[in-house]
């Protein structure tokens, strides 16, 4: 009996992941992608991006996730597209599975478990105050993959269980290494918790600090173009937050609190470290991250983006506070689950056929996309040389119905910085700032260039081929043309 109901509990999870992906869509190549879906197809094919592969190989050597893509794309001869596909769904199980496992140490009733389930993917695509993250991404993202490998690793320190836990959460270090910190940040919290609830008399008295020399790099007076791309981040700097996303910082502090708060007096232990553990947290990670973010002499940290630990906290605020809807509200009312996330699921829903209107909502591997951009895109990658290298306009990815995909990652080729995406990149990794401004300041203007203004970048940077809207630039030899841009070959 106790078999049959771990394979429903599956079956469940399975249905609550399917839901949770067709809400929240599938956009290989957006955003992100750009860096992690060029670094795996470069690693499978080292004859790509012979030009600009700096942008995404530098960052990624503190990431195995690239490596272990390239090396099951290798030994399965499964494509990438596939794989990327097969690992999102995979993520997206595991993650909810994690989510599962700790609402059934804090939920006794199914309504109470299945509910924060449910809510934490129908939340997939929720914007994490003003970090500029979701919970779960509309790709593949090595965030995700260790986002699980934490969640699991927390299940594992409530039932003591640490080495294993340990191990888990090295994973998520060396596949996301800021992630995979503050895994280990909360982790160590919750330990501490348990430890001292078990032997109250042997509380220490005062708090262990780890102390260390901070590395020479934090003090080191950046470089003007560094300065530049990070200025190009308002995420990163919490005086620019709005109003409402400091308060998506601060407000989840309190509801936590109350949640832990109501816990102990419920005598539901599991509930009350959990949420007690992640009050504590949320309040130190908080007050580090304004430490450093608003201290001049610690800019160089800002690109570590402390603010980020807020991911984990939304998760647990979204688990325990939907298990509590469930438990109180919901119950075993259907009706009451329609009416509850019905119109938050279409609401989600919504909001990501608007943040992606030009594209399918579920772009599937080896389907031609009617996005302009994308077919483009796919006609560069069968039709022009490997070693190609291209310029397109510095902003492309915020042009109406591009919907924010990466050249790089879905041509294949070569492309000069762009000032969306590879000026994150450039703040990450500091040596490549010059090259990002260089590059994008040659393109300044890039809207009223005429064709001398390309073979200008053509000789400056034997730049070869150009992506231009509309339909092309007098004098171009333009091989491909469709109804929003043109791709062009400088002779």
């Amino acid at each position: 009996m106790k078999s049959c109901g771990q394979y429903k509990n599956l079956i469940y999870l399975s249905l609550v992941s399917a839901g949770a992906l067709l809400v929240e869509g599938y956009h290989p190549g957006v955003e992100d992608d750009a860096v992690y879906l060029s670094a795996i197809q470069r690693r499978i094919h080292p004859n790509l991006y012979p030009h600009d592969f700096q942008f995404f190989t530098l960052q990624m050597q503190a990431s195995v996730f690239d490596r272990l893509m390239a090396g099951w794309v290798r030994l399965t001869r499964i494509p990438v597209s596939v794989s990327a596909m097969l690992f999102q769904c995979l993520a997206a199980f595991f993650l909810l599975w994690a989510c599962h496992a700790l609402a059934r140490r804090c939920f006794s009733t199914p309504a109470g478990q299945w509910a924060g389930v449910a809510l934490v993917g129908t939340l997939f695509t929720m914007p994490v105050a003003g970090t500029a993250l979701y919970i779960f991404d509309q790709h593949l993202h090595p965030r995700s993959i260790a986002t699980a490998l934490i969640l699991w690793a927390v299940v594992l320190v409530l039932d003591r269980r640490i080495v294993l836990a340990g191990v888990l959460l090295a994973a998520a270090v060396v596949l996301h290494p800021i992630m995979g910190v503050f895994g280990l940040s909360y982790c160590a919290i919750l330990s501490i918790a348990l430890l001292r609830a078990r032997t109250p008399a042997e509380q220490p008295t005062a708090a262990t600090v780890a102390m260390g020399i901070a590395p020479t790099w934090i003090f080191e007076g950046p470089s003007p173009a560094w300065k530049a791309a990070l200025n190009t981040r308002d995420y990163y700097f919490i005086a620019r937050w709005a109003w409402y996303e400091w308060l998506g910082a601060v407000a989840p502090i309190f509801i936590l609190w109350l949640i832990a708060r109501y816990a102990r007096r419920s005598n539901r232990s599991a509930m009350s470290m959990l949420a007690g553990a992640a009050t504590v947290f949320a309040t130190f990670q908080l007050a580090v991250a304004c430490i450093v973010l608003l201290t001049p002499a610690l800019v160089r940290i800002t690109p570590m983006q402390p603010m980020r630990y807020l991911h984990l906290v939304y998760i647990f605020m979204a688990l325990l506070g939907g298990g509590l809807i469930g438990e109180k509200l919901l119950r075993d009312h259907l009706w009451r689950w329609v009416a509850f996330f019905l119109p938050l699921a279409l609401g989600m829903f919504i909001a990501q056929r608007s943040l992606f209107a030009g594209t399918e909502h579920i772009e599937l591997p080896g389907v031609a996309s009617h996005n302009p951009w994308l077919r483009a895109f796919a006609w560069v990658r069968g039709n022009t040389p490997v070693d190609a290298y291209f310029a397109l306009d510095p902003y492309y990815m915020q042009l109406p119905g591009e919907d924010y995909h990466s050249f790089r990652a879905l041509a294949q080729r070569s492309e000069l910085a762009d000032a969306i995406k590879d000026a994150a990149v450039a703040t990450q990794v500091p040596d490549l700032a010059p090259l990002w401004q260089e590059q994008t300041q040659a393109v300044t203007g890039w809207r009223h260039f005429q064709k001398q203004d390309f073979l200008r970048l053509r000789e400056r940077f034997r730049v070869d081929w150009v992506i231009v809207q509309g339909p092309g630039v007098a004098g171009l030899d333009c091989p491909y043309k469709n109804e929003a841009v043109a791709v062009c070959r400088l002779q």
